[in-house]
C-alpha cells in the first residue's frame, strides 16, 4: 500500500504576511502576543523567522468567514 506524500511546507517571510494579510508589522506582532495571529517560526541565524503558509491562509479564511457571518 502506497503511502500518501505531504505536501511540501512553504515559508512566507514578513513582507509576504504583510502583503497577503494587508496587516503593518506592528500589527502583526501585537496580535501575535494577543494569542490572535499564527507565530512564527524560527528559521535560525538569529532574527530570522517566517510564517506557515497554511497558517496564514487559515487566519485570512478565518477572518473572512467572520465577516460573512457578522452580514448574515
Amino acid at each position: 500500500m502506497q503511502e500518501k506524500a505531504a505536501a511540501p511546507l512553504t515559508i512566507l517571510r514578513r513582507g509576504q504576511v504583510e502583503a497577503r494579510t494587508g496587516l503593518a508589522c506592528s500589527t502583526i506582532y501585537r496580535r501575535i502576543s494577543e494569542g490572535t495571529f499564527p507565530a512564527p517560526i524560527n528559521l535560525g541565524g538569529g532574527r530570522s523567522v517566517g510564517w506557515l503558509e497554511h497558517e496564514i491562509d487559515d487566519f485570512i479564511a478565518g477572518c473572512v468567514a467572520a465577516t460573512r457571518e457578522q452580514r448574515g
